[in-house]
């Protein structure tokens, strides 16, 4: 049986770790793995892989390694963002293979194999899986490749100004950390143009990852208010 997300924070609490062990962590394999920010291709790397085919949506989402890393094990703004995602259904969180790879390898650096390995097979049941080039970016390349206009990392090099400008003329979307993501990322605003209609509340649990009807608390409290005749 798969790990629910509250589950696994619980079992995540008894570890110490910051943001910072988290980023340092992935910034080293990252290192060592030779993977770069470019997300330029070339023939051989995208021979075997489908098709671009998707239009890009802001409510299609990269959460970069580190940020998956730290909701696990930190929490605070990482969490924050995830939980908005997490909340509503008719989001999708994108991530290649080698996102996921890194992520899980950060995790077992800083806590523990097992639980490594149960986040991700929580995780894979919430992605949309994406194909990406061998030496890609992997949270670039999974934005590029799967049409998410979004990405949430706490990489500096990717949430800078300068970084920001350089992709801005080559991929339609925005870098930024957790804590600007959540200021930012706006259910009411996106539902309309994303699904359409009025937008009803969040409509799955964050952390069982659970379908809930999403005007139960409204009309939980019409119930509980009292009547305005009765004295």
């Amino acid at each position: 049986m798969t790990a629910t997300f509250a589950d696994l924070f619980e079992r995540a609490a008894e570890y110490d770790a910051s943001a910072e062990a988290v980023s340092a962590t992935l910034a080293e394999r990252r290192s060592d793995s030779g993977d770069s920010g470019d997300t330029a291709e070339n023939d051989s790397d995208t021979a075997d892989l489908p098709p671009v085919d998707r239009d890009p949506s802001p409510a299609r989402v990269v959460a970069d390694a580190d940020v998956l890393a730290a909701d696990l094990l930190v929490g605070g703004p990482a969490r924050e963002a995830l939980d908005a995602l997490r909340s509503h259904a008719w989001t999708t969180l994108v991530a290649s293979d080698p996102l996921l790879d890194d992520a899980e390898a950060a995790i077992g650096a800083l806590a523990d194999d097992r639980l490594a390995t149960d986040w991700r097979e929580a995780v894979e049941a919430w992605r949309e899986p994406v194909a990406q080039p061998a030496g890609d970016h992997p949270a670039l390349a999974s934005a590029y490749r799967g049409g998410a206009m979004q990405v949430v990392s706490l990489d500096p090099s990717l949430t800078g100004p300068q970084a920001a400008a350089g992709l801005r003329d080559r991929m339609a979307v925005s870098v930024r950390e957790p804590r600007a993501f959540a200021t930012v990322f706006s259910p009411e605003r996106l539902y309309p143009e994303t699904v359409g209609g009025e937008y009803p509340g969040p409509d799955r649990d964050p952390r069982s990852m659970v379908s809930v009807d999403p005007g139960e608390d409204q009309r939980r409290d019409a119930d509980e208010r009292p009547d305005a005749d009765q004295h």
